[in-house]
């Protein structure tokens, strides 16, 4: 069995709904497939860089484990069809952490995530006709273009 170390990124709707099932589902992968897990524990939830499946938030769930090199596969498979998980990454280690161990322990059965951050009301769907939305959520209008194209800035009137 090799040691694994697996970041699973987590609609932020399914967390806030119920954070025991979201937090299973990545287990219930995981020990499918022979998984025995070691810690497994919420990271953090984070604004998202650019949207995935649809989504600008995420609550990170960091997991240790040990598996065969073919259950790998397997998990992969599983977490790419489960609309739940937006996305994961794996890496082999040598050990888990001791710090690990601890916070994961202390995360314990009666955790509940904190409430949702003030820059979560930021959080809207993009404009399809092309821009981004501005800090205070205002779709910029188009480039500042005179009615006669752009001005060439280089080229000055002597009045």
């Amino acid at each position: 069995m090799n040691q694994y170390e697996g970041m699973f990124l987590l609609d932020n709707q399914v967390v806030r709904a119920d954070y025991k099932a979201a937090k299973t589902v990545v287990l219930d992968v995981l020990k499918k497939h022979g998984g025995q897990v070691v810690t497994a524990r919420r990271w953090d939830e984070r604004r998202l860089a650019y949207p995935i499946k649809g989504r600008l938030r995420a609550t990170y769930i960091l997991t240790h484990f040990e598996a065969g090199p073919d259950a790998i596969t397997g998990i992969r498979h599983d977490a790419e069809l489960d609309e739940r998980i937006l996305r994961y990454l794996f890496l082999a280690v040598e050990g888990v952490p001791p710090t690990e161990i601890e916070l994961s322990a202390a995360e314990g059965d009666d955790f509940a995530p904190p409430p949702p951050p003030a820059d979560d009301a930021v959080d809207r769907e993009e404009s399809v006709e092309g821009g981004l939305p501005t800090q205070d959520g205002d779709i910029p209008e188009e480039d500042s273009v005179g009615e006669d194209g752009p001005v060439n800035l280089d080229d000055e009137e002597d009045a």
